[in-house]
């Protein structure tokens, strides 16, 4: 692929599941494109298939019908060993929960994906080093994440997220579980972090506040996407 051409594109996608004998539709025929560099939130309520379209895009789940590209790969034609290795190279995720090992340090957190690729060097510890100095946790690289408040918490998730230098960032309510004025400094950080980066970044959310801060909004309205103006 080049340089200009989209990091994930959807073409007619389609996602269910089956429940006590009983098969739920959750996506309907998703179609759309999202540019390199560009932050798109996706907004909806709960249930409306957010989270099933971004674990979709990582390739976490199969759509039952149509495709999904990213990185120029169709991750249904991927084996499971090509989607991990896709997964490691090219996306980094931040979820509202922040899933650090309690057993690790701060910057051991921080390296884990180079760490699971094989690529920790000096330079790119380095380079993990001077992301936790940028979010202010220079003097927290050797702290277990029990003794980290919140909001300290996911800015280490953040540094992880972006490690390995993905191509496209996925976050899932990355705000969701920190009041309103930390979640806004984190927020901050991540769109500053994605965008200093050259990031591709598509964030889940059902607030409008965390949608206006993107460049782009999709809404997921019973698993359709449509329009911006279309939605009242």
């Amino acid at each position: 692929m080049t340089a200009t051409d989209p990091i994930v594109v959807f073409e007619d996608v389609h996602y269910g599941y089956v429940e006590a004998g009983r098969r739920h539709e959750v996506l309907h025929g998703i179609d759309g494109t999202i540019g390199r560099g560009e932050t798109v939130a996706l907004l909806g309520r709960s249930g409306s298939g957010k989270s099933s379209l971004l674990n979709l895009t990582a390739g976490l789940a199969q759509p039952g019908r149509g495709r999904i590209r990213v990185a120029g790969a169709d991750i249904a034609a991927l084996n499971e060993t090509a989607r991990t290795r896709l997964r490691r190279r090219h996306i980094g995720f931040v979820y509202q929960f922040f899933n650090l090992i309690d057993t690790l340090s701060v910057l051991d957190n921080a390296l884990l994906p180079l760490e699971l690729d094989g690529r920790v060097d000096p330079a790119a510890r380095e380079r993990v080093e001077s992301l936790l100095a940028e979010v202010g946790l220079a003097d927290r690289m050797g702290a277990r994440p029990d003794t980290l408040s919140g909001g300290e918490q996911q800015r280490v998730a953040l540094v992880r997220a972006l490690a390995h230098a993905p191509a496209l960032v996925l976050a899932d309510e990355p705000t969701g579980n920190l009041d309103a004025a930390t979640g806004a400094r984190v927020l901050d950080l991540l769109d500053r972090l994605v965008r200093d980066t050259g990031h591709s970044l598509l964030l889940v959310t059902h607030s409008s506040e965390v949608a206006a801060r993107a460049d782009r909004t999709l809404h997921l309205i019973d698993g359709r996407l449509q329009a911006p103006e279309a939605v009242s």
